[in-house]
Formats: structure tokens, C-alpha cells, sequence
């Protein structure tokens, strides 16, 4: 919302030399927020004025193109030289070279003199050009900053002036106002008025205000106005569709008049463009009081006008040019030729006020909010008028918005105002709300006193009375004003409040923390594997968790044909008709969002997210009804709340592209590989001490010889780690190897002991001793450092495989696997032929269970 200063002087106490940033800095301190600074002097200086052509000499070139040899007197009659700078001509009077030609011998327009500066820092001075010195320039509106006009240059006599020549443009024209811009949200609608900012400013300086809507007096409504019919057979959430709905009609209008150059100055600072005379009036009237407005032409109407829903198959073609098929819910208006605007949004190009209409009929209607939304959201139809009605709009003052309009058409156009008055529709009821005296200070925690909150509660409109009973002590009825649809509970009065005492005067005070309140076990568990895989060397980010119907099977079940029929959660109105899932598996997202990265120059990549999955079961229907506020639940009603909700376990999941560090002088790093995505998974169990077995596995989302299946000791499958399927990495335009792993983290903290014991440190060296094994070449390596580690028994401290070889001196279709063993005992030296002896029995076990055979 631009808010232009000498506008708002009108309803305000705004002190003269007040700038825009000051007015910015008042309305914060009540909750506003500042956006921007509009200033056309920031960009334009002097000398401008007004010029009057006494000649004008057309002149054709050698390129083609006719220019006009002007002279144009530039200070007032019967002066001398008034003005000082260089290129001046002593008797006041110009040469000027002019490219434009709608003007004669006789017009006013603005010239700018040497030593001005016009937008874009476009610097005015004398100089010769088409044989000619040209000592300034005669300027169009965009040249000024004022408009897209460029075609011709400004004639003053056109905008209804007739300055005296040397008259200052600047002042003339108000370009020496100034607008400041806030940002305002959904929910304070009446602050799209400068009726609203206005009432914010006195709340924000303690000054009076006036409002504009009280200065208006409509008459009396009556049976001989414009007809009306509110026929919403379908209205949307029991709300009707039109609320209350104000005509007016003023004849014997001229539409071709110019608009007064400080409503189109004030237009302009506010953000919009001025278009004709009516179309100016009507949103004057919207940015003063916040109530939108339409003119139809009355001799292009057919009958009364009626409010209902559209037909299946109707059409309308819109104020913009273009014809729409319509919604049954659409709200319309309509005469008996059919649709003739969509209702709060835009009217319609069949009555559409023209340079030939000379009888005016006023729209002034309340609308309701949801229709007006869905309706613009769903033609793509943004507007200065459906942003508020969507947003709400003052019911009470639709008959003084078309009064203020009747006003201006009578006043700036010579229109005669029709005696008839339609004012039909009921008003709503106002909202009451009830609040304990004490519950804004317990809300807040700041002691307001009673004088405090009823000084507030008035200063925003509200009438107040107070009742006293023993059991519930002091309460407050408040009835809510009909500009204020954001205020419906006693929250919400408590919010006003505080924000109109002051943020300020509440102090910042720490809440002390009651003992036993820190993480659980499970919570710092989680945070023990987000820390460690931060520390070695993954980023985390947060995806979003709406995903693909595709992606949910391509990633969910290990088993195709029951992935297929995976159960999910569709989402009743996601942001994207392709992204309407909730996520079965983290590793969407983090696709995803390596491939942003990728895209974005990263070469290198390890990203890693913990976070929810949704699986819901698959015989499960229970759905909830949501609970009213202001009453605890029932516990039934809680039971079937928890009933309804999908399995929601905790995931990890890392991926990985690129190389695991950057290549420089003598170093060539290894690329991400499926031993990433391993060791990650053993890093993540090793976090929350727990023991992981690796098994050749297989999942439609893995490369099928580079996938694992992570399992714990009792046995359970908790997730998978390999490579990405490389056909899917190609479509996805990734990397030609990318490593992936994801854990169910739920399940992994269930096997967590209760109890973990610290091994004991012994004093006692260890003796370190290697075996390679020849064993198949489809033998895990996994299952032979099994089957070692447990025929070594206790003297076994470590067990790790450091080399896989393949050719001479093993046979086709075997291995050779070797173990680096660590053994030490707790009680005494251990000797190496002891451990040799440790070492033989571990290898005749694998021998016998294996077939394995010394290298």
C-alpha cells in the first residue's frame, strides 16, 4: 500500500515537514511494515516550467524525419529575464527543437531548461542539433516520470490548466509529494485505505484522525434506484455470496473530461495508473475509504442487475480483452443478457463505461471473501479490487463509498445525481467476543491495567461493557468493529493490546527452564548422527517432504510388486498437482536437491537429511473430525485424532556425488562411490553404538551389483546403501555415479541397549597377524569375516579387511579376501604362537563352513 503524504494530511495530524520515512517509522511502532520510499524529486530537479509556444517551424531532414523549430516563451508576460542559468535567453524566450507534433502555436507545456535532470539521470542542456540550438526541451510523460506517454508531449490545456508561463511544473504538477509504501498483511484488510492508515497513525502518535466515511452523508435508500436481485442459489460455506449490495445512477456525465492533475498525481504516487476520468474517480474513492467500486454504462444494461452463481458452459468477456469460461462457483453479476462482471474481481467489456457514456450506474457491494478468492485464483485475475475484497472489506460503508463517488462524478465530470437509492441485503451481525479482564496480562505477561486495555479496545473501534460475577470475576464484551474481521477471539484483542500499549514497554525475559526438561534419550541419539555426519563432511539440508507418486514407489519397498501397492498420503489441496504426496523415503528430496546444486556449479556433493516419512496402513480408514477451539477435546475424540494420523517414523538418509575431496598437484581423489554410502551407514550406527551387518541386497532404486542391505543382530532389515539405479541418475541428469544410503532411524534406536558396557583397557600388547582366505567370487566378504570373528573368540579384538584380489595365483571364479587380525589378552602377554594357534582354528572353521582355502 504507497501512501502519498498530502493525501493522508487530510485525515491526519501529519506534521508539514514530515518525510516519508517518518511516516514509516510511526506506523511500524504499530505493527506495519516499511517497504519502500517513492519520491519523484529523487530523481528530478529544476529548472521545469511552463512554456508557452508562440511559434512552431516544421522542418524536414535528410534522414527521413520532421522536427519542429519552436519558440516558446518561458517566463511570465511582461517580464524580463526571471530565470538564471546557461542556455537562458535573456527575453524569456526558447528555441527548441521538438520531435513531437500534437501541439500548435498558443498551447501550455512543460519545458525543461537547461540544468534540469529528468529519470534515468537524463541531464537537459543547450546544445545544437538539426542546425538549431535547442536550449531545452519540450517533455512528454515519460520523460517525467509521470506515465508510459511518449508519443506526444504534454499539453496543459488537456489536463484542464492554464498556468501562466514560468509557472513551476514541479509544484504545478505535485511532484514534490512524496509516497511511503508498507507492507500489509493478510489479515489487517482495512489498512488498504487511506481511511485505515490514517486510524493507524493516531493509534502510532496519539492524535486524532478524521475518517473520511464519517464526512459523507447518503440518502435515505428508496424503491426508485438502479434494481438489484441477490439470487445465490449455491453459496459457498452457507456464506452468500453478496452480503449487501448499494447502487447509485448519475446521468448527463462527461467520461471525456480531463482528471484534475492532483487526483492523478496522487493516483500515480499510490501505484496506479490514471486511465480516464471515471475509472480515476472509482479508485480514488477505493484507496480513500477501502471500498471497491464499478461503473456500468446504464444504456448498455438490460434489466436489472443480479447476483448469482455462473451456469455450467457461461462465458464473459472481461474488462482485459479476454473471454473466460466460467466456474458453477463463480459468483457473478448479470441482466438479462447474461453474465456482465465477475463479482469483486472485474466487470465485464460488454458494459464498460466509454467516451460515449453519458449515464453512470455505481456498484457498491459486499462481497464474500472465499468466493472472490477462489474466483480470482482461478481466472488468474489479480486486482487493486479483488486484493481487498478477498481480504475483507468494511460492510458499513458501502453507501458512503458510492456517495463519495456520486460527489466526485457531480463535482469533476457535471453529472447530476438520480434521486434513486438501492441499498438491499443483510448486514452481518457484528462478532462479540468475551474476554477475562486478567487474560491479556496472563497472555502476555506484562500487567496491563484496566484503564490501559479500555483506552485500547475503544481507540480500535470496539464498544466495551464490563460484567462481574464471583465465580468467573471481571469480563469484558467486546463488540468488534465492522472493519476489523481479524479480531474473533480474545487472542486476538490481546495482540492489539500489546501492540498499540507498545512492543516495547514488555520486557525480555528468559522463561527459567524447570529441571528433567532437557532432550530424551531418543532426541540426543538423533542429534548424536546428525553431529557425526556433519563432522565428516556432509552438509544437511531440508527438502520439502510433497513429492511425486512415482518417486514414492520408484523409492519405497524393496520388493516392485509391493511398492506398487504401496500405501500413501495423498494431500486434498497440495501446492502442485505433480508434487501431491507425502514423502515414503527421504531420498526424493535429496535428490532433488543435489541435482539444484549440481545445476548450480557444484561439482562435489554430500548432502544428508533426518526427518519424517509418512506410511500409513494399508487397512487403515480412520479419519477424524476437526475439533472446535476454546474446549479441550474429548478423549474419544483425541483417540480418533491419533487413529487417523499416518506411522510417521524417523529417517536418515545421505547422497553422494562428485569426489570426496578436491584434486590438486600429486593427489587424485577417488570419486563417491558405493563404500561411501557404507561407511556412512556404519558411521551412523556406530553414533548410537550399535552394530550393523552388510549383506548383498537388492532394491529397484540401487544399481543391482552395488547395493547393500544393512541388518541388525536380531536379524532386521533397517535400510540400504549402494549406488543409484544408473539409468534414473541419467534422467535425472546427475552425475554418472551417485551413492545413496538411508536407515530407518526409528528402528535403529530400538536396538540401542538399555545399558551399554564400557569395554576394559588392557595393559597386556597386542599381536597383529593376517590371513587371506580363497573363497568364491560370490561370497561376501561380510559372511567370512563372520564366521572368523566367531571362531576366534575372545582374544579376537579387531577384525578388518584390508585387500580384495583377483588374478594370477587365484583361480577363475574365486577371490582371495585378506584380514587384518588383532588379537590381545586381558589377563596376560599373549604370545604369537598363541595366536597363531587362535588364528588356524578361525581358519579351519572357515575351511569347514565356507570352503575356503588358504592363499
Amino acid at each position: 500500500m504507497r501512501i502519498p503524504l498530502s493525501w493522508l494530511r487530510e485525515f491526519t495530524q501529519l506534521p508539514a515537514g514530515a518525510t516519508a520515512e517518518d511516516l514509516m517509522a510511526d506506523l511500524v511502532s504499530v505493527g506495519l511494515e516499511e517497504e519502500d520510499v517513492h519520491r519523484p524529486l529523487d530523481e528530478l530537479s529544476g529548472p521545469i516550467v511552463v512554456g508557452k509556444v508562440l511559434d512552431k517551424t516544421p522542418e524536414e531532414h535528410s534522414n527521413g524525419k520532421t522536427v519542429n523549430w519552436c519558440h516558446v516563451q518561458v517566463v511570465p508576460d511582461g517580464a524580463s529575464q526571471t530565470l538564471e542559468g546557461e542556455g537562458i535567453a535573456v527575453d524569456g524566450v526558447q528555441g527548441v527543437i521538438c520531435g513531437a507534433h500534437n501541439f500548435e502555436p498558443g498551447d501550455k507545456v512543460v519545458v525543461t531548461l537547461p540544468g534540469a535532470v529528468l529519470p534515468g539521470d537524463f541531464r537537459i542542456s543547450a546544445r545544437k542539433t538539426y542546425g538549431h540550438i535547442s536550449a531545452g526541451m519540450i517533455a512528454s510523460e515519460k520523460e517525467l516520470g509521470l506515465g508510459e506517454g511518449h508519443e506526444g508531449i504534454i499539453v496543459l490545456g488537456d489536463w484542464g490548466l492554464d498556468p501562466e508561463p514560468g509557472t513551476d511544473v514541479i509544484e504545478l504538477l505535485g511532484l514534490d509529494d512524496e509516497a511511503a509504501e508498507i507492507n500489509v498483511t493478510a489479515d489487517r484488510s482495512y489498512v488498504l485505505s487511506l481511511r485505515g492508515v490514517a486510524r493507524e497513525y493516531g493509534h502510532a502518535t496519539g492524535t486524532t484522525s478524521i475518517d473520511p466515511a464519517e464526512s459523507v452523508h447518503p440518502p435515505v435508500p428508496n424503491d426508485s434506484g438502479y434494481p438489484v436481485v441477490l439470487d445465490d442459489q449455491a453459496p459457498i460455506h452457507g456464506n452468500p455470496g453478496a452480503t449487501r449490495f448499494v447502487t447509485r445512477t448519475v446521468t448527463g456525465v462527461d467520461t471525456t473530461g480531463a482528471t484534475p492533475v492532483w487526483m492523478a498525481q496522487r493516483l500515480r504516487l499510490a501505484g496506479i495508473r490514471s486511465l480516464s476520468l471515471p475509472v480515476d474517480i472509482s479508485n480514488y474513492v477505493m484507496l480513500e475509504m477501502g471500498q471497491p467500486l464499478h461503473f456500468y454504462d446504464r444504456d448498455r444494461l438490460n434489466g436489472a442487475l443480479r447476483v448469482r452463481r455462473a451456469a455450467s458452459g457461461e462465458t464473459l468477456e472481461t474488462l482485459d480483452g479476454k473471454t473466460r469460461t466460467l466456474d458453477p462457483e463463480d459468483l457473478l453479476i448479470a441482466d438479462d443478457s447474461g453474465p456482465i462482471g465477475l463479482a469483486g474481481v472485474m466487470g465485464g467489456l460488454a458494459t464498460e463505461v466509454t467516451e460515449q457514456t453519458t449515464d453512470i450506474v455505481i456498484e457498491s457491494a459486499h462481497f464474500d471473501q472465499v468466493s472472490v478468492a477462489r474466483t480470482k485464483r482461478r481466472h488468474k485475475l489479480p486486482s487493486e479490487a479483488s486484493r481487498r475484497n478477498e481480504r475483507g472489506v468494511d460492510w458499513e460503508i458501502c453507501d458512503e463509498a458510492a456517495e463519495r463517488a456520486v460527489q466526485l462524478l457531480v463535482e469533476l465530470a457535471g453529472g447530476v445525481a438520480d434521486e434513486g437509492v438501492t441499498d438491499i441485503g443483510e448486514r452481518p451481525e457484528p462478532t462479540v467476543v468475551e474476554m477475562a479482564a486478567d487474560f491479556p496480562t496472563q497472555r502476555i505477561g506484562y500487567e496491563f491495567t484496566t484503564e490501559q486495555i479500555d483506552e485500547v479496545l475503544e481507540q480500535i473501534g470496539c464498544q466495551v461493557t464490563q460484567q462481574t460475577d464471583e465465580q468467573s470475576g471481571t469480563t469484558y464484551r467486546v463488540t468488534v468493529p465492522s472493519w476489523r474481521f481479524d479480531l474473533t477471539i480474545a487472542e486476538d484483542l490481546t495482540e492489539e493490546i500489546a501492540r498499540l500499549v507498545g512492543y516495547d514497554k514488555i520486557p525480555s525475559r528468559l522463561p527459567v527452564a524447570p529441571a528433567g526438561r532437557g532432550f530424551t534419550p531418543r532426541q540426543r541419539l538423533r542429534r548424536n548422527v546428525s553431529e557425526t555426519l556433519a563432522a565428516s563432511g556432509l552438509v544437511e539440508v531440508l527438502s520439502y517432504p510433497f513429492v511425486a507418486e512415482s518417486d514414492n514407489r520408484f523409492f519405497g519397498s524393496a520388493d516392485e510388486q509391493v511398492g506398487a501397492q504401496q500405501q500413501m498420503v495423498h494431500l486434498a489441496n497440495p501446492l502442485s498437482a505433480e508434487l501431491g504426496w507425502l514423502r515414503t523415503s527421504m531420498l526424493p528430496g535429496l535428490v532433488t536437491t543435489l541435482h539444484r546444486n549440481i545445476s548450480r556449479g557444484f561439482k562435489d556433493v554430500a548432502l544428508f537429511e533426518t526427518g519424517l516419512v509418512f506410511h500409513p496402513e494399508a487397512s487403515s480408514d480412520a479419519v477424524s473430525e476437526i475439533p472446535g477451539v476454546g474446549v479441550h477435546p474429548a478423549p474419544e475424540v483425541l483417540e480418533r485424532i491419533v487413529n487417523s494420523v499416518p506411522h510417521q517414523p524417523h529417517y536418515v538418509a545421505a547422497v553422494f556425488a562428485g569426489h570426496a575431496a578436491t584434486p590438486g598437484p600429486g593427489f587424485e581423489p577417488t570419486p563417491y562411490d558405493w563404500e561411501d554410502a557404507i561407511g556412512t551407514a556404519l558411521n551412523i550406527a556406530d553414533a548410537v553404538g550399535v552394530a550393523l551387518e552388510v549383506r548383498q541386497g537388492a532394491h529397484q532404486a540401487f544399481h543391482p551389483g552395488r547395493c547393500a542391505e544393512l541388518v541388525t543382530a536380531s536379524g532386521s532389515v533397517l535400510g540400504y546403501a549402494g549406488e543409484l539405479l544408473p539409468k534414473y541418475v541419467q534422467q535425472q541428469h546427475l552425475p554418472e555415479r551417485v551413492a545413496a544410503v538411508e536407515l530407518d532411524l526409528d528402528r535403529l534406536l530400538d536396538e540401542v541397549p538399555e545399558v551399554v558396557e564400557a569395554r576394559a583397557v588392557s595393559p597386556y600388547p597386542a599381536v597383529t597377524q593376517d590371513v587371506a582366505l580363497v573363497v568364491d567370487e560370490a561370497m561376501p566378504a561380510a559372511q567370512v569375516k563372520r564366521v572368523l570373528e566367531e571362531a576366534a573368540g575372545e582374544l579376537l579384538e579387531e577384525i578388518a579387511l584390508f585387500d580384495v584380489y583377483r588374478g594370477a595365483g587365484v583361480e577363475h571364479g574365486k577371490k582371495s579376501l585378506a584380514f587384518n587380525l588383532r588379537f590381545r589378552d586381558h589377563h596376560k602377554t599373549l604370545t604369537n604362537d598363541e595366536a597363531s594357534e587362535v588364528r588356524l582354528a578361525a581358519v579351519a572353521r572357515a575351511e569347514q563352513e565356507l570352503g575356503a582355502h588358504l592363499r
